[in-house]
């Protein structure tokens, strides 16, 4: 290997880690110069009384606010177009998200359009984001996405059924403010979605190509995290040592994918959601251990690695029961959370294969997952997850 390509970049935000995090967000406001801050959150979070809590945090230092909730849990094109006109026409020059994915990759999108003036359509790829975008202060209300630590903005476009990736540094947040205290309003269902959702993040960030040193040890940080304390909390809920390591495995994941990128879980699991508007993090769940069995030969030393840190000893075994383990591993805990939906059961038949793997193989996840993968690769993995 030459050099150049073992050359790695690290982008992260300024990260503020722990409970009453999120009463931080005026004194960033007003160092960014707030003059008028756009809150994106969604109808869910506002309902929890979060957003309330943090428009009144930003009017005790008599930072004026104006609320954009119409986000749905897979943000549209039109959502984030609607948005960065009320930004406009608001005057606003900071924007701050507080929710889960959906939210902050809204407000990621509306970012761009209102410093660039065209449709959101035109960035979907890597690095084509040209003007900077206002600041960003994000606050996480799930332990999952991590799109406020990361350099992606998810966006589903509904007329072609299909979700587009903008990938660019120019979308990492300025400011995270990662609060554990703000996941209490998750139901179990979205604390088990968003759970294995980091967990994915971490092993496809560990098995990507795009791995390194620096990727490395936040991924397996965050496997051993969030296999050791996830299925416990869906449990206990109330828990506040077990929302915080959850909450912390979730940030690592974030940090590790946002620079090694992901693999064909996600690929797959973009295609999905855009096309049958399924939670994210629930596609996710479906596709884990079959794309993990695809992949295993491609990346032995690194899925034998994943599999220590999950608790299993390898010592002994062979390259395929490492594998077995590994599977029945990540079955068994998606089964203690409560989640062993198959993609039949979620609607999708054998006739929407031809085009989910079409949609998978366009989006720039798929790049840097450890086997290469051609269309009748990715319809067989969605056949055997039906």
């Amino acid at each position: 290997m030459s050099e150049v390509s073992r050359l790695r970049k690290f982008v992260s935000p300024e990260i503020i880690f722990g409970s009453g995090a999120r009463k931080a967000v005026a004194n960033y406001a007003m160092s960014f110069g707030a003059r008028k801050v756009l809150i994106v959150s969604d109808p869910g979070v506002q309902q929890a009384g979060w957003v309330q809590e943090i428009e009144a945090l930003l009017a005790e230092q008599d930072i004026p606010s104006i609320c954009f909730t119409d986000v749905s849990p897979n943000p549209r094109v039109e959502q984030v177009m609607r948005g960065a006109d009320i930004y406009r026409e608001q005057g606003c020059n900071v924007i701050v998200a507080i929710g889960g994915g959906s939210p902050m990759d809204c407000a990621k999108g509306i970012g761009i359009v209102s410093t660039h003036g065209c449709s959101i359509l035109a960035f979907e790829g890597v690095d084509r984001i040209e003007n900077p975008i206002p600041p960003l202060i994000f606050i996480p209300t799930t332990a999952g996405t991590s799109a406020d630590v990361s350099q992606f903005a998810i966006i589903s476009n509904p007329q072609e059924q299909f979700k587009f990736s903008i990938v660019s540094k120019s979308v990492v947040p300025d400011v995270a403010l990662i609060d554990p205290d703000t996941t209490r309003t998750m139901d179990p269902f979205l604390t088990a979605c968003t759970g294995v959702d980091a967990l994915v993040h971490a092993i496809e960030a560990f098995v990507s190509t795009g791995s390194g040193p620096l990727t490395d040890m936040h991924a397996l940080d965050a496997i051993r995290l969030i296999n050791t304390h996830l299925a416990l909390l869906v449990e206990q809920p109330e828990d506040g040592h077990l929302r915080e390591q959850v909450m912390l495995g979730s940030m690592k994941a974030g940090l590790a994918f946002s620079n090694a990128i992901l693999g064909a879980v996600h690929a797959m699991s973009h295609s999905l959601g855009g096309y049958l508007d399924l939670p994210h993090g629930l596609c996710n769940a479906m596709l884990l251990e079959h794309v993990i069995d695809f992949n295993y030969t491609s990346a032995t030393d690194r899925f034998r690695v994943v599999a220590e840190a999950m608790g299993i000893d390898p010592r002994g075994l062979s390259q395929s029961q490492i594998k077995r383990r590994l599977m029945q591993h990540v079955i068994a805990l998606k089964r203690e959370v409560g989640l062993h939906q198959t993609l039949a059961s979620q609607g999708v038949q054998l006739t929407d294969i031809p085009q989910l793997s079409q949609n998978a193989l366009r989006d720039p996840c798929i790049l840097t997952n450890p086997r290469k993968s051609n269309r009748r690769d990715v319809e067989a993995v969605y056949e055997e997850a039906l």
